[in-house]
């Protein structure tokens, strides 16, 4: 039985984010990139209800949408990347890997939506996609990073990178944890089954600027990820 809900789930997943994303594409060419992220958004929400994901919120109000802000979470599932963009209640773009951007449809659009490529092979390649990354958030742009890099293998988090932490005290914006709870269970890295459960986002408060300055990038990186494993719901 379990195969078949998720035989069930994989289709209307499917079927739903790739409408949302090929409407996004189109309406790209027609709307403002903050109008076209609302639809998506709204896209996201709907696509998880159609596929038995019951998404719960919390924190919300810690996302102050007068500042620019750099959103951490830790990297779970596949299904990461329309959680975090359903509940982010501002306008965000993201930092995502590469052979993402190879995919029919989902690659086209992000690509379209203004998303940023980084390599996990080449040190180089990423560096030039942090530095993009830094200049989006000096402009005023609100982005998301997963700092492991790689979605976890057993649903304990990863040792995470520290370039993303060199480049927010450059950027000189403030950081803000997100944990992201029970996607392990809907759908494992290593595993094709999903299966519908309930999730939880936890939007904690933002790290000041005053902190972030105070901290080394290596410090910066070992406190983030504490307020990011405060933030998850234990099984």
């Amino acid at each position: 039985m379990k195969y078949l809900i998720s035989l069930y789930i994989w289709i209307v997943g499917l079927l739903s984010i790739g409408l949302v994303l090929i409407i996004g594409f189109i309406l790209s060419y027609l709307l403002s990139p903050e109008t076209v992220d609302k639809f998506v958004k709204f896209g996201c929400r709907l696509s998880l209800r159609l596929m038995c994901v019951r998404v719960e919120v919390e924190g919300q109000e810690n996302v102050d949408k007068q500042k620019t802000l750099l959103f951490m979470a830790n990297h779970v599932s596949l299904f990461d990347v329309p959680v975090l963009e359903g509940t982010i209640p501002v306008f965000v773009r993201a930092v995502e890997a590469d052979r993402q951007f190879k995919w029919p449809v989902y690659g086209w659009a992000v690509r379209r939506f203004g998303n940023i490529p980084i390599s996990r092979e080449s040190v180089h390649a990423s560096i030039r996609s942090l530095n993009l990354l830094k200049e989006r958030l000096k402009s005023g742009m609100s982005m998301v990073i997963l700092p492991e890099g790689h979605r976890t293998l057993d649903g304990k988090m990863r040792p995470f990178k520290k370039l993303p932490f060199h480049i927010a005290k450059d950027a000189d914006v403030e950081i803000l944890p997100v944990g992201l709870s029970g996607l392990f269970y809907l759908k494992a890295k290593k595993s094709w089954v999903i299966r519908p459960t309930r999730i939880k986002v936890r939007f904690g408060k933002s790290i000041p600027r005053s902190i972030m300055q105070r901290l080394s990038a290596l410090e910066l990186r070992d406190h983030v990820k504490a307020k990011i494993a405060e933030l998850i719901e234990r099984p």
